[in-house]
């Protein structure tokens, strides 16, 4: 099995920032879905003299007074947080927001009603009314292969789940042009990748590939430690490399 490419900067400077754009709309569809976008940004040192980025490190002292620190966007996630007890129907709410959240209704939700259908309930835990979906997880290529997207999807799942029963995703790629996945099997291989990943932090397969994980799950916070874990692994190891 080949070795992934080192990374391109320390992981431990990577940080996120979660941002809901209420325009405060009074509409049924406002109500029911909101939008959370993620943006992945890497804190690295740029010295004002030379206008180039170089690791703090390489400084005559640890606070080198010529330094500043500048963010870099390396990847983004896109959340629903879906109200089933507010606005309009949360099945036609999904299905006129996207053929992606469309397939996921068709799979959880009762279109009468807009809750979960009763066999999907049945396999949840009473922890909130809500529905979290994880709709797009992207990280620029020099930073994948490396488990980040699990890394960070799991601290952004932990932040957003609060008053949901259920998070979904369905694992997928979406940037088939940097993959250059042109080979079925290929493409196969990286989606199993993609889904073993989110597996990891508690996801179940539970129809027409869409997963479902419970707020409750004890994987989940077992994961979340570990994961937490592997981040500050992966840091060191980068810094012992270009020390």
């Amino acid at each position: 099995m080949s070795m992934p490419p080192p990374l391109p900067g320390d992981p431990s400077d990577l940080h996120l920032c979660i941002s809901y754009d209420d325009d405060l709309w009074d509409t049924p569809q406002a109500d029911t879905l909101e939008r959370w976008n993620v943006a992945v940004l890497h804190r690295r040192s740029v010295h004002d003299d030379v206008q180039e980025p170089a690791a703090t490190s390489s400084c005559a002292t640890a606070e080198c007074s010529s330094c500043r620190g500048e963010d870099t966007i390396v990847g983004s996630m896109t959340f629903y947080r879906v109200h089933l007890d507010r606005g309009r129907n949360a099945y036609w709410a999904m299905e006129e927001e996207s053929e992606e959240l469309y397939e996921t209704a068709q799979v959880l939700l009762d279109p009468e009603t807009g809750s979960f259908t009763s066999e999907v309930s049945e396999l949840l835990e009473y922890v909130g009314s809500g529905l979290l979906v994880m709709d797009r997880v992207t990280l620029e290529p020099a930073w994948r292969g490396h488990g980040l997207a699990a890394v960070l999807g799991c601290e952004v799942i932990h932040r957003l789940m609060l008053g949901c029963r259920a998070v979904a995703c369905s694992p997928g790629v979406t940037d088939l042009s940097s993959q250059g996945l042109t080979d079925r099997s290929e493409w196969e291989r990286v989606t199993a990748k993609i889904a073993r990943g989110w597996e990891s932090l508690g996801f179940r397969l539970y129809r027409d590939n869409v997963y479902l994980l419970s707020p409750a799950s004890h994987d989940l916070e077992e994961q979340h430690g570990a994961l937490r874990g592997r981040l500050a692994e992966l840091g060191a190891s980068w810094r012992t490399r270009t020390s």
